[in-house]
């Protein structure tokens, strides 16, 4: 299954803010904001949370790849960049990026070849 951008957007945001075993109010605000500025109107949230939740664990990295490809291959780099800083705020937002958490953006910037600044 291929995902539009609105959705992968969607799916790596919820398995960043899930990789550390805690989604808290402040991520969950980061998810919302996010969906409330790029695409509204686009995404059947309920639809894409059964995706999520069916889910185990350990398939979590293969699926954010997997999406972020899908995400890469529809986006610009202005696109790009600008998820990359709803990711950050969404990582920061409780005040602690976890190892988990980390390994998941080094992942994003690997794959979409974006330079450390």
């Amino acid at each position: 299954m291929k995902f539009d951008k609105s959705m992968a957007g969607y799916h790596m945001l919820v398995i960043l803010s899930e990789v550390d075993g805690n989604f808290d109010a402040a991520e969950k605000k980061v998810v919302e904001q996010y969906i409330k500025e790029n695409h509204p109107s686009l995404i059947n949230l309920e639809v894409q949370n059964r995706i999520i939740d069916a889910l185990p664990k350990e398939l979590y990295m293969e699926h954010f790849e997997k999406v972020a490809n899908d995400f890469l291959w529809q986006s610009t780099t202005e696109e790009r960049n600008h998820f990359v800083n709803f990711a950050f705020k969404l990582v920061k937002a409780d005040h602690k990026i976890s190892k988990e958490e980390n390994i998941y953006i080094d992942a994003l910037y690997n794959l979409w070849d974006l330079a450390v600044e």
